[in-house]
């Protein structure tokens, strides 16, 4: 990829389902009031729903950008020292929570062209550690996540950056929601 002092802004673009990372440290009433398990990860039903409210009531809750691509985009951001080399797409909502991953995103270095859903909340995953650090259980709930369109890569800058970059990283969890598929 070469020198990062001659990597431009956009030079990777990734495409996945965005996330904000709701972790606490728990115990096993925690798990077990949800129905969850340690070293586990699910998606969320609606008996889950309320876990994300006592969560965000939780004075020690730390918020983090994740989805696998954002996240993997964030160590990129890291390891290059140099903020918006990649830029990252994907649905949220028009909530609080995508006001949280934006900042959070953001801080890591990377930039940020969400598509925003008023029909659906930000998607959020539930991050449950246990045993003193060495167990996590995480309760994932795509909400507004979901909902990306392929449009949004229509608009005019959007267009833009797509073009211009080097590297794509699209994650095979959206890749059905919104790219063509061949019937052959």
């Amino acid at each position: 990829m070469g020198d990062s002092k001659t990597l431009k802004p956009g030079t990777i673009v990734g495409f996945c389902n965005p996330l904000l990372d709701m972790m606490v440290v728990g115990d096993q009433n925690l798990l077990k009031k949800y129905d969850l398990l340690s070293n586990n990860a699910i998606l969320a039903d609606n008996k889950h729903m309320p876990l994300y409210e006592e969560l965000m009531n939780n004075s020690k809750v730390e918020y983090t950008a994740g989805g696998s691509a954002q996240n993997s985009l964030r160590v990129v951001q890291w390891i290059l020292k140099k903020p918006n080399v990649s830029v990252f797409f994907g649905a949220v909502g028009k909530d609080k929570f995508s006001e949280i991953l934006k900042v959070k995103a953001n801080e890591d270095g990377l930039d940020t062209k969400y598509q925003y859903s008023t029909e659906k909340p930000t998607g959020t995953c539930a991050v449950v550690v246990t045993n003193n650090g060495k167990d996590r259980s995480l309760c994932a709930n795509l909400s507004a996540a979901k909902t990306f369109t392929e449009d949004h890569l229509e608009v005019p800058e959007n267009k833009s950056i797509i073009e211009n970059a080097s590297f794509y990283l699209v994650t095979v969890s959206i890749e059905f929601n919104f790219l063509p598929t061949s019937q052959s």
